[in-house]
């Protein structure tokens, strides 16, 4: 038999044997099983092993780290006991029916947002470079001032750096039309709508050197660049009334009538009623965020950075997608990110200080891997196979992370962008940021891997924990 044939088998039963599994799936790095019974999972069996480099259960799956390129394998050898195998999207899908009902709706939240992240990622990489390119230490290089910068570059970086948040209600409302079952094209058609050149320009009407439209003499109408909840708040109702008008339109006219009511309805509602209130509430949302954020003496830096990984085993961290999209469409920075990158690189710190204290060759197998993984930025394997598993490296990674927060928020740091930390994160920074940011993560990571590796973890409290 085997070795990963072994593993297979072995993981199979320490789940609880064929019967326990309703289906399994694999991402890049994890098994993701969807078991009957999660009582009958032996957690301790599944973690001895081999190349299992941690498991826990999360979104109503199973998920046991392999890493990347192993779990292929693994999954070729599971699937070919019998079991059913699904696509990763296909059970993820059916893992969103089990939970609570916050706990579904903060998925579903995840959902619309994660697919718009990529191209706001690469928007804030854009800002980046431009920051760098703009220095006047780079341009002297090339025998050139800022002054001198030719107005048809500017003009291209702005269509890099603008793009994206000008436009940004059509990618909201396409995605949320995608998750709440209603047709793509029509959200984007009516995200689109809400930005028309037509309607007076967001950030116009609020420098002043525009007016809004008024509607029966005192709806204020305006378009809606750059503003995230009116269509997230359209979309829903969007894509339910398309649903609602194509079960009772013939099929014949499906195609013509069901859209001409959709996007009429739709933009007059979100016009009249729904743009205002919600951009309204959102505008209160982002000033209660933007106060926080600047409290004095780093105390939300202290805070954020301290609590974001506790938010993270939650799962309900992607609320704070909204959050950062706003402040970047806003203020073209992220002050949020500058503090959450520490708390990454603290977990990082904190399972480094396991891996090179503990004596056991499979833990620093995993460790090692782990700690890398977090400095990329996912810090999955290190928290649920590492820190969380052994209880204190987890909280000394939480102290290092407060201790960096509260530095960058001293320091005033800005990300110009969203959703990359740690080393690839050093691309949000380029805009004369570079050192104060490395000095943050360096903090971070400093704090966690000297708690750890004085007070947080000895392979006689390993040894203790595993025997119980």
């Amino acid at each position: 038999m085997s070795e990963n044939r072994k593993i297979a088998e072995d993981l199979i039963d320490a789940v609880g044997g064929r019967e326990n599994i309703h289906s399994v799936a694999h991402c890049a790095t994890r098994l993701r099983i969807m078991v009957n019974d999660k009582e009958k999972i032996d957690q301790e069996r599944v973690e001895q092993i081999d190349k299992v480099k941690g498991a826990f259960f999360n979104s109503g799956q199973y998920q046991v780290i392999f890493g990347t390129g192993t779990v292929n394998r693994i999954y070729e050898e599971v699937s070919q006991f019998g079991l059913e195998t699904k696509s990763a999207s296909e059970q993820k899908t059916e893992a969103i029916k089990s939970g609570s009902r916050f706990q579904r709706a903060i998925r579903t939240f995840g959902d619309v947002f994660v697919p718009i992240i990529p191209v706001l990622v690469a928007t804030g990489l854009f800002m980046g470079v431009r920051g760098l390119v703009m220095q006047e230490e780079i341009l002297s290089l090339f025998g050139i001032t800022p002054d001198h910068v030719p107005e048809n570059f500017l003009l291209f970086t702005q269509i890099l750096t603008d793009t994206a948040f000008i436009f940004l209600p059509a990618l909201v409302a396409w995605s949320t039309f995608r998750v709440f079952g209603g047709t793509p094209i029509i959200g984007l058609v009516l995200g689109l709508m809400l930005v028309s050149p037509s309607l007076p320009n967001a950030w116009g009407v609020a420098g002043g050197d525009v007016e809004p439209l008024r509607f029966f003499g005192f709806i204020p109408v305006v378009g809606y660049q750059g503003s995230v909840l009116p269509a997230f708040i359209a979309g829903i109702i969007g894509a339910k009334l398309e649903r609602w008008v194509r079960k009772r339109v013939p099929e014949a006219l499906d195609l013509i009538v069901t859209p001409f009511i959709t996007l009429l309805v739709m933009i007059s509602l979100s016009l009249l009623v729904i743009g205002p209130i919600f951009h309204t509430i959102e505008q209160g949302i982002l000033s209660v965020a933007t106060n926080v954020l600047s409290w004095p003496f780093g105390i939300s830096g202290l805070l954020i950075g301290g609590l974001n990984q506790i938010i993270v085993i939650t799962g309900v961290h992607h609320i704070f997608n909204m959050l950062e999209i706003q402040l970047l469409a806003k203020y073209h920075s992220n002050p949020y990110n500058a503090i959450v990158t520490c708390a990454v690189a603290a977990q990082a710190g904190a399972a480094l200080a396991v891996g090179l204290k503990t004596k056991s060759v499979k833990l620093k197998a995993l460790a090692y891997p782990s700690s890398v993984s977090a400095l990329l930025g996912i810090t999955e394997p290190a928290i649920f196979g590492v820190n969380l598993r052994y209880g204190k490296p987890f909280v000394m990674g939480l102290i290092g992370g407060a201790a960096g927060g509260f530095l960058a928020s001293i320091l005033g740091l800005k990300g110009t962008g969203m959703a990359v930390t740690v080393i690839p994160g050093t691309l949000l920074y380029l805009n004369g940021q570079i050192l104060p940011y490395i000095l943050v993560n360096l903090v971070a990571i400093a704090v966690a891997f000297a708690l750890t590796w004085m007070f947080g973890y000895s392979d006689k409290v390993k040894k203790e924990i595993e025997q119980q």
